[in-house]
């Protein structure tokens, strides 16, 4: 939850350039669990969620910009 709020206080270009950071993040997470070098597999799933749960608040902020006022 507090991860939520902390994403929902953000600009979009600062939630589009973390869901860019934790892609990046996956990335090397794979990359150290084909290698054999990751040491828990469980961060794997919390930055995959980490980034759907960006993604969907970039989505929301979108849609709230698209809104006339």
């Amino acid at each position: 939850m507090k991860k939520t709020q902390e994403l929902r206080n953000l600009s979009r270009d600062e939630v589009a350039k973390k869901v860019e950071e934790l892609e990046e993040e996956l990335f090397n997470l794979r990359f150290q669990a084909k290698m054999g070098q990751l040491a828990n597999a469980l961060q794997l799933r919390m930055v995959r969620r980490n980034i759907a749960r960006a993604r969907t608040i970039l989505a929301q902020k979108a849609k709230e910009a698209a809104v006339p006022k």
